[in-house]
This record gives C-alpha cells, sequence and structure tokens, in this order.
C-alpha cells in the first residue's frame, strides 16, 4: 500500500497540469469579449417577434450566433464586411439615431442618447438593439455609480423580415 505522503505528491502533481486562468492574467482577454443584455427586450410591437414565435431551429441559430458574436468586441463586428458588390453591409451596422425608414416605433424607455445598431444573422433575420456611445464608455452613471460599457449589445428587438431598416427598395410603392 502506498504512503498517505506518495498519495498526496501523486494528488499534487496531478493538480498541477490542470491550467490556471485568472481574469487579470495578460493572455486572458476577457475584457475584449462583447455582452448581449435583453433587459430592453420589447416584444410588443407587432413587426417584431417573441422568442416564442420563433421556431426551435431559428432560436438554436440565434443562440449559436450570439455565441459566435460573443468570441470579439463589438468593434470588430461593426468593421467585418459581408455580402456582394453593391450589398455589402458589417455584421454589425451601428446607426447612431432610430431610423426614419421603420415598421417598427421607437420605443420611449429606450434612453434617447444611445446608437441604435443591428446585428445581421442571416438573409432577411436582424437582431436590433443599441450600444453604448464612446463618448459614455467607463464614465461613471452618477446615481448607480456604475460604469458604461460600450461592448455591449442591448438587445431590443427580433427583426425576422428586415423592417428596421428598411432599403430604399423596400420602401418604393408604399
Amino acid at each position: 500500500m502506498a504512503s498517505k505522503k506518495f498519495q498526496n505528491r501523486k494528488k499534487i502533481a496531478f493538480l498541477d497540469t490542470i491550467p490556471k486562468v485568472f481574469i487579470n492574467s495578460d493572455n486572458n482577454t476577457l475584457t475584449l469579449k462583447c455582452k448581449f443584455n435583453f433587459a430592453y427586450f420589447d416584444n410588443s410591437q407587432e413587426v417584431g417577434q417573441d422568442f416564442s414565435d420563433w421556431s426551435q431551429n431559428e432560436l438554436k441559430k440565434l443562440l449559436d450566433k450570439l455565441k459566435e458574436y460573443s468570441k470579439e468586441p463589438l468593434v470588430h463586428w461593426s468593421k467585418l464586411e459581408i455580402g456582394k458588390a453593391k450589398y455589402r453591409s458589417h455584421i454589425l451596422e451601428i446607426y447612431e439615431k432610430f431610423p426614419t425608414e421603420s415598421d417598427f416605433i421607437n420605443p420611449t424607455f429606450i434612453p434617447d442618447d444611445i446608437s441604435w445598431a443591428r446585428f445581421r444573422l442571416e438573409n432577411s433575420v436582424r437582431l436590433i438593439g443599441f450600444i453604448i456611445p464612446e463618448k459614455y464608455h467607463d464614465t461613471i452613471h452618477p446615481k448607480t455609480e456604475e460604469r458604461f460599457d460600450k461592448n455591449t449589445f442591448y438587445i431590443v428587438f427580433l427583426d425576422k423580415n428586415h423592417l428596421f431598416y428598411k432599403i430604399k427598395t423596400q420602401t418604393k410603392g408604399k
């Protein structure tokens, strides 16, 4: 039978093989990862959808995209181009203000000084929300004493039919 001292050495040697990661390690990029927040989600408008309106497959695709998008900062997705020729856009488009050509109505509970934005999920499917403008990043809110973060995407609408920011060809003939 092995002695207790030998068993402890084996245990310690094994535990030492398990990598240790700390939030303030030089190689930890946790602070660069974008975050998604659903606190402002609005499913009250007919043109938008609630989670129950999406199929299990559509919800799986949404979660897969959120997982993928969470790997990089928002600025990465705002620079990454997709699409062909004249229809090129970015995975994340930042509109600054609520669009004038929209079937959605600007909710009154959303702060006015945010930047509206959208993530392209696939085809005409969009995830609509807002981000904190750069000028507020890392500033302290006077009441909560917490810092604003420009790397959080606040989800407001599910837009399966590209009705939030309508392109000119969608609005012709109306």
